[in-house]
């Protein structure tokens, strides 16, 4: 009996450390792509909120230009191309939609540089980047299973969403936007801890070299990035000082 149990421990310890690699590289590559796309956005907005004439592209005297409304209306449509074209689209597609999605972002968020001062934006994405770490970093490391915990999230998300419009079209409350604003931090630093968990699972299924696991990279690096823009645009709201 001994020497069966004996035999079968390395195969389950190679096991274990085999999904662990499996989920390292995983979500290595995946915050890889999401770093990616920040900077393709954080540097679109940068040089469009610098640039008179590339602002004017966006924006005039009279308001929003047509391209204006283009970019910012089109990055839901990449968002839900992306997620409802998952299965036909390949792995080549939807890193071009994410890149792509990433610089469209990029110009739509160079109104915030009319709005807040440049220093504002600059602490509020440190202190983002700071909450969004340790939040990763919890919910790659916590032996708690956090799905239940995601499901409440996820509704909250969706009743802020219904809250955002109800207040923008009907309300107009400066009160309920400030509200809405700190369960959006609350949710978005939530939601980073359970996305990472998720797919830290995920990872530890797949085959590196796979077409699927290529797909799943690229909308895992979409969920996470999604977690912290919003989670960056929900700090400002509260704490950057508006021009």
């Amino acid at each position: 009996m001994f020497p069966q149990r004996n035999n079968e421990y390395p195969d389950i310890t190679a096991r274990q450390v085999d999904t662990v690699s499996l989920s390292k590289t995983f979500l290595s590559n995946v915050f890889g792509w999401m770093f990616l796309g920040l900077l393709a956005t954080s540097g679109t907005s940068y040089i469009f909120a610098g640039s008179a004439s590339l602002m004017s592209l966006l924006i005039n005297e009279s308001g929003m230009t047509v391209l204006g409304w283009i970019v910012m209306l089109s990055p839901l449509g990449f968002v839900l191309l992306m997620s409802f074209g998952f299965n036909k689209l390949s792995s080549a597609a939807l890193t071009l939609l994410f890149v792509v999605y990433a610089i469209l972002m990029g110009m739509s968020l160079s109104f915030i540089f009319l709005a807040y001062s440049m220093g504002s934006i600059a602490s509020t994405f440190a202190i983002t980047a700071g909450m969004f770490g340790f939040m990763a970093l919890l919910g790659y490391t916590t032996k708690t299973d956090l799905t239940k915990f995601g499901s409440i999230l996820i509704m909250g998300l969706v009743g802020i969403i219904i809250a955002s419009v109800v207040n923008l079209l009907l309300l107009k409350s400066s009160q309920m936007e400030y509200i809405i604003s700190i369960l959006g931090v609350l949710i978005f630093t939530g939601l980073t801890a359970y996305d990472v968990q998720k797919l830290k699972r995920i990872g530890s299924t797949m085959e590196m070299s796979s077409e699927p696991a290529r797909k799943l990279m690229i909308m895992g690096a979409l969920t996470l990035y999604l977690d912290f823009i919003n989670l960056f645009l929900f700090l400002l709201r509260l704490f950057g000082n508006r021009r």
